[in-house]
C-alpha cells in the first residue's frame, strides 16, 4: 500500500504516512511493537506526532516485525521507511532488532521512548530553534517554495512543525502578518513557540486566510423542520439502550451525504485550476476540543452502513479527537467538512471552507420556532442548516437543490437507515434561464 495510505509496500517497508495535505514530516514517539511479533491488517504499530495530532499509524498487510529502523523521537519526513516486516511465513531468524541509527541522519544518540500521555494535546510545536542561515533552516520543498513566491527570507520565519521544522502552515501565516519589524519581533518571542494552542491556532489562521483570500464563497441558508426526524429517533431509542442511543447528529450527517449524491460538483476538491470530484464521500467534522480550537477529522462510508454503525464511527472519532490520539484512517482528506454548533447554542453557522474542499455545511441548533403550515400557525422544531460553497466549483441554483433535497431526506428519516438508492437527479443539468 502506498505510504499516503499509512501502510506499507510490497517489500514490506512500513513507512510514515502522509496524514494531511499540510504534512511533510512527523516525529515518531513510540512502537506499540517489537522485532519477531506478528502483526495484521489494521493493526496499529506505532504512534507519530504530527502538527495535529499524535496519531496512531496502522499497518495494512499480514507478516513478521523484521527490524525497527527509527528510533522514538526522531523527526523523519514522510515516506521515510519506520520498519520492515517479513512475510507471515517467514522464519523466526528472518527478524533483527532495532536499528541502532534511526534512518534519517541525527547528530545525537536516540533517546529514551516517550510515554504516550493519556490525554495527548492535538496540536504542538516543539521548541523552535535560534534563527539559523537561510540555506540551513529546516522545512520542506513545499514550504521554501510558497516562502520564496511570497517574497519571505526562510530564516526569519518560526517553525511549529515537529524539532522546530517549517511547514507549509508557517509560511501561509506568515505571508498573512503585516510585514513589520515590531511584528518579525513578537512572532521571534518565545512564548509563542512554547504553546501548541499557539501553534494550533497559527495552523488555523493559516489555512482560514488562505481560503478567504482563494475561495470565492457564496452562501445560502434554509430553515428545515425537524419533528418527523426527531419523532422517529425517539421511537428507535425506547428500543435501545442509553449508551447507543442515536443522536440527531448521525441523522444529520446522513442526509447530507444523500444530498451530495444529488449535486456531486460539492463533494470534492479543486485542484490546479479545475474541480476533481470525489468518487465516495468522506466526511469532515469539525470537533471543538476541551483546551480550545477544533480539528476536522473524517468520518468515512457515511452512505450506506447502518446509523447504528454511523453513530458509533462519529462517538468514536469525538473521543479519540478529544483525547488527542487519533487514527491514521482518521486524518484523510475530507471530501467535504460539517460543522455543527447546536451545542454550543448557535442558531446558525456560516462557515470558512477548508481548501483544497470546495463546500462546508453548518447546522446550529435544533429550536422551537413559530412554524406555518396549512394555514396554521403551531411550534416546530427547527434547525438552520447553512452552505457555504466554492462559486468557481458551483453556483446558486445548485446549492439551493442541495439544500432542498436535505430538507427532503429529513422529513423521510426512516429512508435514512435504509441503503442509499441512485438518484435521478445527479445529473448537473444548468439551472433555468
Amino acid at each position: 500500500m502506498s505510504a499516503a495510505a499509512g501502510g506499507s509496500d510490497g517489500d514490506g517497508a512500513f513507512r510514515l504516512p502522509s496524514l494531511g495535505a499540510d504534512m511533510d514530516e512527523g516525529t515518531l514517539l513510540s512502537w506499540l511493537v517489537a522485532p519477531g511479533d506478528r502483526v495484521h491488517r489494521g493493526q496499529v504499530l506505532a504512534v507519530v506526532d504530527t502538527a495535529k495530532a499524535a496519531v496512531e499509524v496502522e499497518c495494512w498487510q499480514e507478516g513478521i516485525v523484521r527490524e525497527l529502523l527509527v528510533s522514538p523521537g526522531t523527526c523523519v519526513p514522510v515516506g521515510t521507511v519506520l520498519a520492515r516486516l517479513a512475510p507471515a511465513g517467514a522464519p523466526a531468524g528472518a527478524t533483527a532488532a532495532v536499528a541502532a541509527a534511526p534512518s534519517a541522519p541525527a547528530a545525537a544518540p536516540a533517546p529514551a521512548p516517550m510515554p504516550i500521555p493519556a490525554r495527548a494535546p492535538v496540536f504542538g510545536p516543539a521548541p523552535a530553534p535560534a534563527p539559523a542561515p537561510a540555506d540551513r533552516v529546516r522545512m520542506s520543498p513545499a514550504a521554501r517554495q510558497r516562502a520564496r513566491e511570497l517574497g519571505l527570507d526562510p530564516a526569519s520565519l518560526i517553525g511549529h512543525g515537529p524539532g522546530g521544522a517549517v511547514s507549509l502552515a508557517d509560511v501561509e501565516a506568515a505571508g498573512a502578518r503585516p510585514s513589520s519589524s515590531s511584528a518579525a519581533a513578537s512572532a521571534r518571542a518565545p512564548a509563542e513557540v512554547t504553546d501548541r494552542q499557539v501553534a494550533m491556532r497559527a495552523a488555523i489562521a493559516a489555512a482560514m486566510s488562505r481560503s478567504k483570500r482563494e475561495i470565492p464563497h457564496y452562501y445560502l441558508w434554509e430553515r428545515i423542520p425537524m419533528a418527523a426526524a426527531l419523532d422517529w429517533l425517539r421511537t428507535r431509542n425506547a428500543e435501545r439502550p442509553p449508551a447507543e442511543r442515536l443522536l440527531p447528529a448521525a441523522l444529520l450527517l446522513r442526509a447530507t451525504t444523500r444530498a451530495l449524491a444529488r449535486v456531486p460538483e460539492l463533494n470534492g476538491h479543486w485542484r490546479d485550476g479545475a474541480f476533481s470530484p470525489a468518487s465516495t464521500v468522506t466526511l469532515g467534522v469539525a470537533i471543538s476540543l476541551r483546551g480550545g480550537g477544533l480539528v476536522a477529522p473524517a468520518l468515512a462510508d457515511t452512505a450506506d452502513r447502518p446509523l447504528a454503525q454511523l453513530m458509533a464511527g462519529l462517538s468514536g472519532l469525538v473521543r479519540r479527537a478529544r483525547a488527542g490520539v487519533l487514527r491514521s484512517a482518521d486524518l484523510v482528506e475530507p471530501s467535504l467538512t460539517v460543522t455543527q454548533l447546536g451545542d454550543q447554542g448557535a442558531e446558525a453557522v456560516l462557515g470558512v471552507i477548508r481548501p483544497p474542499q470546495v463546500a462546508l455545511v453548518g447546522f446550529g441548533r435544533i429550536a422551537e420556532r413559530a412554524w406555518a403550515q396549512d394555514g396554521w400557525l403551531r411550534p416546530m422544531p427547527v434547525v438552520v442548516a447553512s452552505l457555504a460553497a466554492d462559486h468557481r466549483a458551483s453556483d446558486g441554483h445548485r446549492g439551493a437543490v442541495f439544500l432542498a433535497t436535505l430538507r427532503e431526506c429529513l422529513q423521510q428519516p426512516a429512508g435514512l437507515d435504509a441503503p442509499a438508492t441512485p438518484s435521478p437527479s445527479s445529473d448537473l443539468s444548468p439551472p433555468p434561464p
